[in-house]
């Protein structure tokens, strides 16, 4: 279940999306605007993240608005830039990496 929740998290279009609706709910066609997306590969994305339950869809009228499911998400998100600043290196020169 861990690796299908990391799974989420794993994909440049996603973290944007996550950074994008961190603080703030968001459309479909707000996020695609914001991070020059197409609109097709957001939806697809969005629908990953919402079926790992990272995200929730809040439908009003006929725009369903998406934002992270709790301030645990939002926690986790912040404690990757943390860790990140103290391995940022040895990532940068990691040659196993999958953009």
């Amino acid at each position: 279940m861990k690796v299908k929740l990391i799974h989420g998290f794993s994909n440049k279009t996603r973290i944007k999306i996550l950074e994008c609706i961190k603080n703030k709910e968001k459309t479909v066609t707000e996020i695609v605007d914001e991070i020059n997306g197409n609109q097709s590969n957001i939806s697809q994305h969005l629908a990953c993240l919402k079926g790992c339950g990272i995200i929730v869809g809040r439908n009003e009228g006929k725009y369903i608005y998406y934002s992270l499911r709790n301030q645990h998400i939002r926690d986790l998100l912040t404690m990757f830039d943390v860790v990140l600043e103290d391995v940022e290196n040895d990532v940068a020169c990691c040659e196993r990496h999958i953009d």
